[in-house]
């Protein structure tokens, strides 16, 4: 489907910088479920903060990779 003309046409160098942020936001909500999982239930106050952390983190990096996602459309 052809672009509208008001939209500009991404530059192969701007989908490969976009193609590694996505890969980038994947890798850290990975990382952000590994330690939500290691935590399990949190027996400290400390896991407990490092607990909402993550969350807050992970959904953070959520929202920018859905972001980064839909700008290719």
């Amino acid at each position: 489907m052809p672009r509208p003309p008001s939209e500009p046409i991404e530059t192969p160098e701007a989908r490969a910088r976009r193609r590694l942020r996505i890969a980038q936001a994947d890798a850290d909500i990975a990382y952000f479920q590994a330690r939500l999982a290691l935590i399990g239930e949190p027996r400290t106050l400390n896991q407990r903060a490092q607990l909402q952390t993550f969350r807050v983190l992970q959904k953070a990096i959520g929202q920018k990779l859905l972001n980064v996602k839909g700008k290719r459309r």
